[in-house]
């Protein structure tokens, strides 16, 4: 089950959806996983960037890990929550020439990956999320979206 908020909106819920399935699919997941998409903005994602990393600025999507394994209330496995800020993915979306859905599939399989333990803060750790995001990116027919260098 993938849960979506829309409360800022967005045109076609369904590709997030897809994009995390997908995403859940190629890194082997249970099947009965569950995760929360959160459509938020600028403003949400700084104040969530402050308080959990320390790093007063916007972000183009954050995930948070669930601390409970299994949600004891559906027991089974809650891998926890993505927010996308969607102002900022139309702004890299128009800085790439690429639609909003697009970035924003690629922020959802991002976050996801995330979620499944993946990481970037260390070189070798990079080029295993990021060949696993290429790999789901094609799987969705979206090889040309790729993620900017941070």
């Amino acid at each position: 089950m993938i849960n979506i908020d829309t409360r800022y909106g967005f045109s076609d819920n369904a590709l997030l959806e897809r994009a995390a399935r997908f995403t859940l699919d190629h890194e082997s997941a249970p099947a009965d996983a569950e995760l929360t998409i959160v459509l938020g903005d600028d403003a949400q994602l700084r104040e969530l960037n402050k308080q959990y990393l320390g790093i007063d600025a916007p972000t183009d999507v954050l995930s948070f890990s669930s601390e409970e394994e299994v949600d004891p209330e559906t027991d089974v496995p809650y891998l926890g929550d993505i927010i996308l800020s969607i102002p900022r993915a139309m702004e890299q979306a128009q800085a790439a020439g690429l639609r909003v859905e697009e970035e924003a599939q690629l922020l959802v399989v991002h976050g996801t990956l995330h979620l499944l333990g993946h990481d970037h803060a260390e070189p070798a750790e990079k080029a295993r999320m990021w060949q696993a995001q290429a790999e789901v990116m094609v799987k969705l027919g979206l090889s040309h979206v790729r993620v900017s260098e941070e």
